[in-house]
């Protein structure tokens, strides 16, 4: 465990420098990964072509395509994924990852293997893959943090939080949200609320997020009707928060064994993902709100867009494809599908509620259900209460449901996995990130037995 660090008047220039630089740097990386994003989608889809950002959404752009594109389209994601994710691993220095790198700075993370994991990720998600983008920007942020605390100089723990920072500064400049990068960084990453360390993640999440709208605009991730608060959603968001939670928790084990099961370096992988996107493909020609993250499936949850039983079915799809495109061995992250599968859900409970008398409107059920699903299946209640409320701009009132329903579902979760833990005599079988949170640490992104100390100054 390594001592409190002690900053000196030069000292605490050099990190004030470092974590400017850092919110600087991450917020371009943030802004030109989403442009290319923005640009392929465009590109392959062949909608919006005369612009890079828009207002013609993905969902749209993927609806307008012809079937035959779109089947042809998530089969050159698939050959892209599948011979990308070779090179890097049979070509490349070993990958890093930011819980490796915060544990032990010293470990850097290859700039070059790095760099190509992160553009492969924002490729194929912009063509269709169903996983998420959020991890290609955190990992080029503390890319950007890492190397510009080594070459200032700053201390082990410096970096450590430095690294972490970059990381919450990514999230936030490509999702403008600012507030939860932040959070992000504390609850997740770093586990502390120390003043000092507080104050860093704000700093660098606000910059970065401010330098993005040079590119990307200021505007919130969803754009949501205006929900009123009723007696019946806040007595549903008491009693589904536990299904929420155990649902949550079995998707996670899902999504954890496909990880694992993935192939190693071998070119099989190559075959095995064009066939796996080729299906998707095909499955898009019916279902064409399977493509990318599922950003545009959640806005029609929360505009009350889709039935009860296309809500069901997009539900199952989403998460097979999720999990067979992590078993193929590609990556991206699970935040955008996790809060898209937590919609789908509550709008298949809602839809039961209502059945007995209530009136409540399908999107409330969505926006409240997105946040008890993501809370549990990344360990980070509030971290997901201040995301949902930075993508939506929700009202105040809406809060109470919300938090409500966050509540139950991470109990539930919990309990799921402590009962796991003892059925098996150990928690070597519960999902990474929720054996985290019954030993007070984020696995997922930090290791067990490494705590960051608060920083003081002289």
């Amino acid at each position: 465990m390594p001592p409190p660090i002690t900053l000196d008047r030069k000292s605490l220039v050099r990190l004030a420098v470092v974590t400017l630089l850092t919110g600087v740097g991450a917020g371009l990386g943030g802004m030109l990964l989403a442009l290319l994003l923005h640009a392929v989608q465009h590109i392959a889809y062949g909608y919006s072509t005369n612009v890079i950002v828009g207002g013609e959404s993905f969902l749209q752009g993927v609806d307008g395509a012809s079937p035959e594109r779109r089947v042809i389209v998530m089969a050159i994601c698939g050959l892209i994924a599948g011979s990308g994710w070779w090179a890097v691993r049979r070509f490349g220095r070993p990958l890093v990852s930011i819980k490796q790198a915060v544990q032990s700075p010293d470990t850097r993370m290859p700039m070059l293997s790095t760099l190509a994991h992160a553009l492969l990720q924002i490729v194929t998600v912009a063509l269709g893959s169903p996983l998420g983008r959020e991890v290609a920007p955190r990992e080029v942020g503390s890319l950007v943090a890492g190397w510009l605390a080594r070459v200032a100089g700053l201390s082990a723990n410096e970096t450590r939080v430095m690294i972490a920072c970059g990381a919450g500064a990514g999230l936030a400049a490509v999702y403008n949200v600012p507030l939860g990068g932040a959070v992000f960084v504390l609850e997740v990453l770093l586990v502390t609320f120390d003043a000092t360390t507080v104050a860093i993640a704000l700093v660098t999440s606000v910059i970065a997020a401010v330098v993005a709208w040079m590119g990307l605009g200021d505007e919130s991730q969803y754009a949501i009707p205006s929900f009123a608060l009723s007696g019946s959603l806040v007595a549903w968001s008491v009693a589904a928060g536990p299904v929420f939670g155990i649902a949550a928790y079995a998707f996670s084990r899902f999504m954890d064994r496909a990880r694992n099961a993935a192939p190693g370096a071998g070119w099989l992988m190559i075959p095995l993902n064009v066939l796996n996107f080729a299906v998707i493909g095909l499955l898009a020609v019916h279902f064409p709100q399977l493509l990318g993250n599922g950003k545009g499936t959640a806005q029609l949850g929360f505009d009350g867009q889709l039935s009860i039983g296309l809500a069901a079915a997009l539900l199952v799809l989403k998460v097979a494809v999720s999990a067979s495109s992590l078993r193929v061995g590609a990556h991206g992250g699970l935040l955008t599908p996790g809060l898209t599968v937590g919609a789908l859900l509550a709008i298949v409970l809602g839809g039961a509620w209502n059945l007995i008398g209530a009136s409540v409107p399908s999107g409330a059920f969505a926006l409240v259900g997105a946040a008890a699903f993501l809370a549990s299946s990344m360990n980070m209640p509030i971290t997901a209460i201040v995301l949902v409320a930075e993508f939506t701009h929700l009202g105040h009132d809406m809060l109470f449901p919300v938090v409500f329903a966050v509540a139950g579902s991470i109990g539930a979760s919990r309990v799921c996995a402590m009962l796991a833990s003892r059925a098996s005599g150990g928690a070597k079988t519960m999902p990474t990130h929720v054996a985290a949170s019954v030993t007070a640490n984020a696995a997922q992104e930090r290791p067990a037995g490494m705590k960051l100390l608060p920083v003081t100054h002289k």
